[in-house]
Formats: C-alpha cells, structure tokens, sequence
C-alpha cells in the first residue's frame, strides 16, 4: 500500500550570529511548505547560528541546548501543523558544542543526531558526535539524519540502511570541491543520489547559499529518490528556494529488490570485508 509523504528542502541564507532572524526565517519558509502539504521540512546545517565561526567562543555563544529556544520553537512548529521537520544547530552539552540536528514531530522532540564526521576547522569547534546513527520509527517512516561531510562516508549511510531507514534527512553546508566549475552537478549531489540508489532510500538534503566570511556556499539542495534519480532539484546555486517533492516512502523498501536474483542488501558480502568494515553486524531490516 502506498504511503505518500510530501518532502520539502528549505535553502535558505542564516546570518552568522543573527540566531533569532535565522530561526525566524527558516520557520516562514517552513511554515509556508507546510500550508503547501509538505509533511516533512529539513532545513540547513546550523541553520539557525550561521556557519564559519571565528573562534570556539563564538561558537560557545551562539550555541544552545537541545531543550533551547530554537529546537523549542522548531518543536512548536511541528505540533501546530501536524509536521516532522529536521534542521542544523549548535549544541550546547555542558562544556562540550555539537554541530547537531534536531528531528522533531507533532508530539515533541523525537532525537538529537550529532555530526560524526567533521570538516576542516569545524574540529577546532565541535566535539566529535557521540550518538551513532540512530534510525526513527515515526509516523510517516522510518527517518535518519547525516551532516554534510558525513556524505562522503558509504559507512555511514549503510549504518542506516541496515536500520531500515527509508528517508535519509541532510542539513548540510555544502562548499565548492576542487575542478568542479564546469560540472553538471556537484559531487555532494552525486555522493547522496549513489548513496540513495546503492542503499534503496529517500535523500532529502537541505542546503543553505550565499558566502559568510569569505566562504561560499553551493546551494542545489536535491530530494533524490531510491533509485538514485532526482525527484526535486537540484535548486539554485545561489538564491533561496523551497524544494518540494511528493513520494511514495514504502518505494524505498521495494527499491531494494533490483530483480529475482538481486536486493541490495541481502547481498552484502559480510564475510569477506573483514572486520574493518563490521563483519559481524547483519543486516536488521531488509
């Protein structure tokens, strides 16, 4: 039976330091996709603080706890309009800062997920994420969320998979790569369609434009489906835009029998990778 969910990615451009505006902003734009049907809104990577920090301290300053105002009044959001929403937030635990997202629903906060996999100078902020990869039962599926460079890791989005996630949501601050002027599309797009295609689930990747302190910022949010093909984007690489999609979520647990021979994965070679790449873990949910 079909379970139809409407996504939308909310690209978006925070101001570093300007934490009400931005939380401020990203839930007009949610609220917005909301009125438009969208059951589930993922916004950027530290969406609501900005991104390059001068300093730790800074970072310090803009960061909130989980149970802050921003995750409060994404939470808030959710419950008025009967939607899952997942956005990027500087976690304050104690004396230790998160680069986090927050995963909340109609009855409150449902997780906290914690960036495993830091970028460049994002290591001189943040603590590295403690939480694994934890996977959802909610009410319109099963959700899992990865940061930015945690994209690059196939690890990590097959932590999920094996979990039975069927959508994958991305707050990300996606930045240029190397030689990729004249490309069709950005490798973070190509690295989270093969990761959707390869693990047979919905990737829905929010990411923020515009330059903040010299750093430039891609933008071409994607909602790509289980067969690696774009449902939605890629948006602008410059301007704010909603992205918007309507999918069937239990595709994704049909996507993964390509034939009568093939599912993606119950052909896991375990016993051959060795230990390095978990031998011992089975699948949970195929």
């Amino acid at each position: 039976m079909a379970r139809d969910l409407t996504i939308a990615c909310i690209q978006y451009e925070p101001k570093i330091g300007a934490t009400a505006a931005n939380r401020e902003e990203g839930i007009s734009r949610a609220e917005a996709a909301a009125a438009e049907g969208a059951g589930l809104v993922v916004l950027p990577e530290l969406s609501s603080s900005g991104y390059v920090f001068e300093s730790r301290g800074e970072a310090l300053a803009l960061s909130e706890p989980a149970d802050g105002p921003t995750v409060t009044a994404w939470a808030t959001f959710a419950r008025s309009t009967n939607t899952h929403l997942v956005g990027g937030f500087c976690e304050r635990d104690g004396a230790d800062l998160f680069n986090s997202a927050a995963i909340v629903g109609p009855d409150g906060v449902i997780g906290i997920y914690r960036k495993a996999h830091l970028w460049n100078e994002e290591a001189l902020v943040f603590e590295r994420g403690d939480v694994g990869f934890p996977v959802y039962n909610t009410a319109i599926g099963r959700l899992g969320a990865l940061i930015c460079y945690d994209g690059w890791f196939p690890e990590a989005w097959r932590m999920l998979a094996l979990q039975g996630a069927e959508v994958v949501c991305v707050p990300t601050n996606w930045v240029p790569m190397p030689n990729s002027e004249h490309q069709p599309l950005a490798m973070a797009n190509i690295l989270a369609m093969g990761a959707a295609h390869a693990n047979s689930f919905f990737v829905a990747a929010a990411d923020r434009v515009g330059t903040e302190r010299g750093q430039p910022f891609l933008g071409q949010s994607i909602i790509a489906g289980p067969d690696g093909w774009l449902s939605a984007g890629p948006a602008s690489s410059t301007e704010p835009e909603t992205l918007m999609a309507t999918v069937d979520v239990t595709a994704a647990r049909r996507g993964r029998t390509l034939n009568d021979f093939n599912q993606v994965l119950r052909d896991r070679r375990a016993d051959v990778y060795g230990e390095m790449l978990g031998s011992d873990a089975q699948p949970s949910w195929y």
